[in-house]
């Protein structure tokens, strides 16, 4: 961190702006965060995470079903898998359509049967809330750690809210995987009990993943947009270059195709392009056909 600030030719601007904005957060560490709010409809569950060794369990998890006019359903389910079944770790990234070096992210986290389970880490707005990251500098949101269906998550942001999604595979050992998701679901039991705040710089959708992982301060972590290149660059993702890995990453036709498929297909399709597009094999005309 300190090498790249000391490199930059900004620094004193960087460091006024950080100083302000540290000031400004202070300002509210005597108001802390609730469980209890009138809360943005989506964002009004918690989920809860029971674990019994490395069994853990789910609920609820979010899988509502989208149209580009909205929500078509809002239902929710509870999953139960084993910790050290996890076999995949799959990261997403959302751009902002007007930001380049903004996004969200998120992660999937492969089991068994070709199942997926979403983790998205979230401003938890109240239900006349916008988010912005601006007023989330200033701990002006809650801190969501929402479960979800890989369907709920991906049809919501491709289909609905009609962004990109871009799907990358994450190169990182098993123990590293289990250590992860064992991570997000501690975090997720402790948000139960002590509500924390969003806040853009120290405690957003990425750098809460990357705390998670293990991963030391990146400029990345607060520059969302760019933290696929931060992926690429510690060699955590299979790919010749990172315009290939981009590439290969983009999905939200395939999301689009796939919402008028059957749900009980969805994970298992989308697993199946994710997989081709990694082996390099050539487009075969869209997601593949149900088992």
């Amino acid at each position: 961190m300190f090498k790249w600030f000391n490199a930059h030719p900004l620094r004193p601007a960087i460091a006024a702006i950080a100083l302000i904005l540290l000031l400004g957060a202070t300002e509210f560490a005597d108001h802390p965060a609730r469980l209890q709010r009138n809360w943005y409809p989506y964002l009004s569950h918690t989920t809860r995470i029971d674990r019994q060794g490395d069994r853990f369990t789910a609920a609820p998890v979010t899988d509502w079903s989208y149209a580009a006019s909205g929500p078509t359903s809002q239902t929710y389910v509870s999953v139960s898998y084993n910790i050290s079944d996890v076999r995949a770790v799959w990261f997403v990234i959302e751009p902002d359509p007007n930001l380049s070096f903004a996004a969200h992210t998120f992660m999937l986290f492969e089991f068994p049967d070709d199942r997926l389970l979403g983790l998205t880490i979230e401003a938890r707005r109240e239900a006349n809330e916008d988010y912005s990251a601006l007023a989330g500098t200033f701990n002006q949101f809650e801190l969501s750690y929402l479960w979800g269906t890989a369907r709920d998550l991906l049809t919501r942001r491709a289909v609905m809210l009609q962004h990109r999604v871009m799907i990358y595979p994450v190169n990182i050992p098993h123990d590293q995987m289990q250590a992860m998701l064992r991570n997000v679901l501690t975090r997720t039991q402790s948000l139960e009990y002590t509500p924390r705040y969003y806040n853009t710089l120290f405690s957003n959708c990425t750098n809460e993943l990357a705390k998670a992982a293990g991963f030391h301060w990146a400029p990345a972590f607060i520059l969302t947009g760019e933290s696929d290149e931060y992926l690429f660059n510690r060699h955590l993702l299979d790919a010749p270059s990172l315009a290939a890995a981009r590439q290969r990453a983009e999905m939200e036709g395939v999301i689009a195709q796939l919402n008028s498929a059957p749900a009980a297909a969805f994970d298992y399709r989308l697993l199946a392009e994710l997989r081709r597009r990694a082996a390099g094999v050539s487009d075969s005309g869209g997601p593949q056909a149900s088992r």
